[in-house]
């Protein structure tokens, strides 16, 4: 059996459907559970935790390598980034939504372009 959306080969029993699809695991939480860079509670939350001391939210290895490329680049596309670091799109999407909820970057429209940029 396959994945219809990523084409990855699923187990017998493995399957997961959704809204007529059969999904493998990975793309079947994908759908259930998008991430948003636009979630003011989560922005709020991080800065709350830095604001009573806490050391606030860490970094991991792949945010700060989006981060040095954004900083090498000046901003640029998550499609450039995703062949850079040669990651999934859906899985890029959520370390650039956990690096916006932290502030440490944005993104903006630049000649009808979505580019992500350092904050």
């Amino acid at each position: 059996m396959e994945c219809e959306r990523c084409k990855a080969k699923i187990e017998e029993g493995e399957e997961r459907e959704l809204h007529g699809q059969i999904l493998c695991e990975d793309c079947y939480m994908d759908a259930l559970s998008q991430a948003r860079a636009c979630d003011p509670w989560a922005v709020y939350s991080a800065k709350s935790l830095l604001k009573k001391g806490a050391a606030g939210p860490e970094i991991n290895e792949i945010q700060a390598k989006i981060l040095k490329i954004l900083e090498e680049t000046g901003g640029t596309e998550l499609k450039v980034i995703s062949e850079k670091l040669q990651i999934k799109p859906s899985d890029l999407e959520r370390e650039i939504a956990a690096l916006r909820h932290m502030e440490k970057i944005r993104g903006e429209l630049k000649d009808g372009k979505r580019i992500i940029r350092l904050w």
